[in-house]
């Protein structure tokens, strides 16, 4: 009977994954952020010597007539739009009018592995969301589990267009996203766009997970076994060296809507038996953070910060 209902459910989440990545695709393109080799159509009514077909560098800039080198990398086209307009409008026109096409959108590889049907590596155009790759994929096997984890690649540049140096932190950053939320109640603020890079994990039921200052985060089976938080850790390779285990926490998605509990820990009382050594259950979030308060609100903050079908908030 539990295997017949594994069924059913992954049937309506694969059925629901295609329906839902045809209807949001059209508002995912208008959102579309442009990024280096993009090739955009831009028209000025008022001037067709204005116009142009350029494509974007690998900085993230166009040259355009009269306004030079613009940086257009992260903006929408509505965005360059109106940027271009006031530009215009400040120096050479009257009330300009500006056009923005994307006409050929750069090439994108996003990875799929775990619990689907056809993982592997897929190279995509345009804006795509985690929907969109789960129907290439084919949709959820039958064995997945009821989270999917989304690793960001750390970005090369920062919010200036500066190249980060070696010594800048280049941590991946991870997004937890509950199925359930996004499938079963349609919660499409989880759809999150993806970029260049990104890697979508969903693991098979049956684990949990330890990620932050520990030495191999990941997920680990059950297997219909009790496991403790400090076996966890343990699985994980142990603490850090930056780690903060007085401030470790368990997150635990309750099954009932977007239900939470919070569970604080001490792995250095634990150790010294000062503390219960907590029961895990499946699906729970552990995460060991840095050392510092400001340190454990910024892993919190990044890990988690795709935990809002779960209800958290920040």
């Amino acid at each position: 009977m539990r295997e017949f209902e594994a069924s059913k459910r992954v049937k309506e989440m694969n059925e629901k994954i295609l329906t839902s990545a045809l209807s949001s695709r059209r508002d995912f393109y208008r959102d579309y952020k442009i990024g280096p080799e993009d090739l955009l159509e831009i028209s000025v009514f008022e001037d067709e010597k204005l116009n142009k077909t350029v494509r974007v560098s690998s900085q993230g800039n166009v040259s355009l007539p009269l306004l030079g080198i613009m940086r257009v990398k992260g903006l929408t086209s509505n965005e360059v739009e109106k940027e271009m307009r006031d530009l215009l409008a400040e120096k050479y026109l009257n009330d300009p009018h500006v056009s923005v096409f994307i006409k050929e959108y750069r090439n994108q590889r996003i990875s799929v592995m775990g619990a689907v049907e056809k993982p592997g590596a897929y190279e995509v155009t345009g804006q795509k969301t985690i929907l969109d790759l789960l129907a290439l994929a084919g949709g959820l096997k039958e064995d997945a589990g009821q989270l999917l984890f989304l690793i960001r690649p750390p970005p090369l540049e920062d919010e200036a267009g500066r190249v980060k140096k070696d010594s800048d932190d280049r941590t991946p950053r991870t997004f937890v996203i509950d199925l359930d939320g996004l499938l079963a109640r349609g919660e499409l603020a989880l759809n999150m766009p993806l970029i260049h890079g990104d890697v979508i994990n969903i693991p098979v039921s049956g684990k949990i997970f330890v990620g932050g200052e520990v030495k191999s985060p990941g997920g680990f089976p059950l297997k219909g076994k009790r496991l403790t938080l400090s076996q966890a850790i343990a699985l994980a390779g142990g603490l850090g060296p930056k780690a903060a285990g007085s401030g470790t926490r368990i997150f635990r998605y309750t099954g009932n809507g977007p239900g939470k509990e919070i569970r604080s820990a001490n792995i250095y009382a634990i150790e010294k038996g000062q503390e219960e050594d907590l029961q895990l259950k499946e699906n729970d979030i552990v995460i060991v953070p840095m050392s510092g308060t400001k340190a454990f609100l910024i892993e919190f903050r990044e890990t988690v910060k795709g935990l809002m079908g779960f209800g958290y908030s920040f």
